[in-house]
């Protein structure tokens, strides 16, 4: 997998992803990883790739140009067709890990992160293909929201992950919280691990976590069990505790 990334802070992003599993995967050759700076871009001298909103208003707007031709230089040297252009945007689609998916599946797409007051509109409705928002919140550019979209699918990559069991079972990979997690030593400071994990018993293992990651989420993200597929037992536990999906 190939990812790109328009930006005009790239400095911003060495060191966090030289490590873990991003670093990992950037090693064994499963994901390459460019940054480009859009002032690169630019043609005056003083390479400014913002100007003042038309209409007036607060704040600095990211210009077109330089964006563009960023874009479409990385265009003409992948041999990739019909590349997804992603503009990192609090106005775009929340990111989530159904997107993840969507993105992993992708041998090479394109991030551009935002800065200022926003982007001129034209980057969205002509050049971006799609709009992300990793969140409800305002950050101060779309610099740590491409780590989280990166960070969120080099991880979904086969072989990024020692272990492919422990993705499938993270919170969201299937619409629920994942369940509470014990290791050694089996009692500290009065506070014991749950009989049912020391048990061995796989089979009561499983409905456990089940029930747990059940639970968990309804107690702490409802919004979620309205979207997740339920079994029949699963209803009834959620019956059981007073919350279940109609």
């Amino acid at each position: 997998m190939r990812i790109d990334v328009m930006t005009i802070f790239p400095q911003m992003f060495n060191g966090l992803l030289d490590y873990s599993i991003v670093g990992r995967a950037r090693e064994h050759g499963l994901v390459a990883l460019k940054f480009h700076d859009i002032r690169a871009y630019t043609h005056d001298k003083h390479h400014v790739v913002d100007d003042y909103p038309f209409g007036g208003g607060p704040g600095m707007v990211l210009k077109p140009e330089p964006i563009f031709e960023a874009v479409e230089a990385v265009m003409k040297e992948s041999d990739t067709a019909n590349i997804p252009i992603i503009l990192l945007s609090p106005q775009g689609r929340l990111f989530d890990q159904k997107v993840a998916r969507e993105l992993a599946g992708f041998e090479h797409f394109i991030l551009i992160c935002g800065r200022y007051e926003g982007i001129d509109e034209r980057v969205a409705r002509y050049l971006a293909s799609d709009e992300v928002s990793v969140g409800d919140y305002v950050l101060s550019g779309g610099e740590v929201a491409a780590m989280v979209v990166i960070d969120c699918v080099v991880r979904l990559l086969p072989g990024a992950v020692g272990s492919e069991e422990s993705i499938v079972e993270d919170s969201h990979m299937e619409g629920l919280l994942e369940y509470p997690q014990y290791t050694r030593p089996a009692e500290y400071r009065g506070w014991t691990v749950p009989t049912v994990l020391l048990s061995g018993n796989h089979g009561q293992i499983a409905r456990w976590r089940r029930q747990q990651s059940l639970l968990r989420t309804a107690e702490r993200r409802p919004d979620l069990l309205e979207k997740v597929s339920l079994s029949e037992e699963d209803k009834i536990f959620l019956n059981q505790i007073g919350t279940c999906k109609n």
